[in-house]
């Protein structure tokens, strides 16, 4: 099981995830939506393709881009495609 929790909240869990340079990616039908705010961020990695990012939003405090995800990724990265990480704060343990 693992679990991403942030200013109190569980932002997501699950006992189904991928785990990829250290980071949890979770499925993202594993994800509290109602925390998760679009960004207009993106990066590029090399080999996973480009991520998108979203901010959290709980009980009034914001957590900019501390989420990530690739909505179209690399061939080689097809195991976390659309798939949620985190970091910036947010504590996740498995």
């Amino acid at each position: 099981m693992a679990r991403a929790t942030w200013n109190g909240a569980v932002i997501a869990e699950s006992d189904r995830f991928e785990i990829v340079e250290g980071n949890v990616y979770f499925p993202p039908d594993t994800v509290k939506r109602e925390y998760l705010q679009p960004s207009d961020t993106h990066t590029e990695c090399w080999w996973k393709g480009t991520a998108s990012y979203y901010s959290l939003s709980v009980d009034g405090k914001e957590n900019l881009d501390a989420a990530w995800y690739y909505p179209d990724a690399s061939e080689k990265a097809k195991n976390v495609e659309g798939y949620v990480a985190f970091w910036r704060g947010v504590t996740v343990e498995r």
